[in-house]
């Protein structure tokens, strides 16, 4: 199993420290978000400071940007890193698209698969010489001269992984992606009945070997070395299930465990601000649905439980309230787990 350390984003000074720490440590790789901060940024401070973890955006939203701007950035990031650089997208949801980043709204699924497709087109124009001709509802690039295009890396194509929550999203990541990235509001019981049935038809019309495809955490992992820690972390995951349990996109999760009628409640408690108020419809129980929980020396046993057999990378330190870094055993001992991933094959795309 692979594991993923999250990078400061509030300070480019920081992400540096941060980056060089984890390598140390041994982390697989080093993520970044679409937060309150930009995702690419700390990316390449890390690329200059590290040499073997991989640089991902878990992830960065899509449709604010351009097809191009976001090739050129990837580009540039896989040039520098010698390759480690994987890209991690999202829609996010109509709300923000609209009143945050001022962009029109449409079907995010068809629209994510031309996004994924054009990027691709203008990589294999760049590192093969092949004329861009990309045309879509959505996307067009036709249009590429020798000065705006970046030298040949010499490397296979930008691995791209997508966030996914519904069944068309997953069938999408598994036809035309090479991973899929699970949100935190996810469950073991999901997992097995929706999401890789889903991921297994997507892989079926593409042909990519599951081996080839990586799946990417999906619920929470809280560990720290007593009881009292995993507490106040146990409260801030409450906090997070709450929040995300409110919104109506997540519908089908709550649905899988016979709690839509929580959800909806939840969802009407946050359209009158009841934010503190909505932490107190979970459970303990309920908590535990989406997380590994316990100290260092049974988390190990907790992530096997909820992870193996489905996620091949996990993310170690979710929880702000806990310190970030794990012992290096027990990060092994993590590593240890078995799963399906071997390694991307974006030669996949180019055939």
């Amino acid at each position: 199993m692979r594991v993923v350390a999250t990078l400061p984003q509030d300070d480019l000074n920081k992400a540096a420290k941060a980056a060089v720490k984890f390598e140390a440590d041994g982390y697989d790789g080093l993520k970044t978000s679409e937060l309150s901060h930009d995702p690419f940024l700390p990316l390449a401070v890390a690329a200059t400071w590290t040499t073997k973890p991989e640089l991902v955006t878990g992830i960065t939203i899509a449709f604010a940007r351009s097809p191009m701007i976001v090739a050129n950035m990837s580009y540039d990031l896989y040039t520098s890193s010698k390759g480690r650089f994987a890209l991690g997208l999202g829609t996010q949801v109509k709300g923000h698209n609209e009143r945050r980043f001022s962009v029109p709204w449409t079907a995010p699924a068809p629209r994510l698969k031309e996004y994924v497709e054009s990027l691709r087109a203008i990589w294999r124009a760049w590192e093969y010489g092949e004329k861009l001709n990309y045309e879509g509802e959505h996307y067009r690039f036709t249009l590429m001269t020798p000065v705006f295009s970046p030298k040949p890396t010499g490397l296979p194509l930008i691995p791209i992984t997508i966030a996914a929550v519904g069944p068309g999203m997953l069938r999408l990541a598994g036809r035309h992606c090479d991973g899929v990235r699970l949100h935190s509001f996810c469950t073991r019981k999901y997992m097995d009945e929706a999401i890789m049935p889903a991921v297994t038809e997507g892989l079926a019309a593409s042909g990519l070997r599951r081996e080839n495809f990586e799946v990417v955490s999906g619920g929470y992992i809280l560990t720290a070395p007593d009881e009292d820690t995993v507490r106040k972390g146990f409260e801030w995951i409450r906090e997070r299930i709450a929040f995300y349990g409110s919104t109506r996109t997540y519908l089908p999760v709550w649905e899988t465990h016979g709690m839509v009628d929580l959800g909806l409640k939840l969802h009407a408690m946050s359209l009158k601000g009841q934010w503190k108020e909505m932490a107190k419809e979970i459970s303990d129980d309920t908590v535990r649905l989406f997380a590994a929980i316990g100290t260092h020396d049974i988390i190990v046993k907790e992530i096997e439980k909820r992870y193996c057999g489905v996620s091949d990378t996990v993310y170690t330190h979710h929880v702000p309230a806990i310190d970030p870094r794990i012992p290096p055993d027990l990060l092994q001992d993590i590593k240890r787990l078995p799963s399906a991933f071997r390694g991307f094959d974006t030669k996949h795309w180019a055939r």
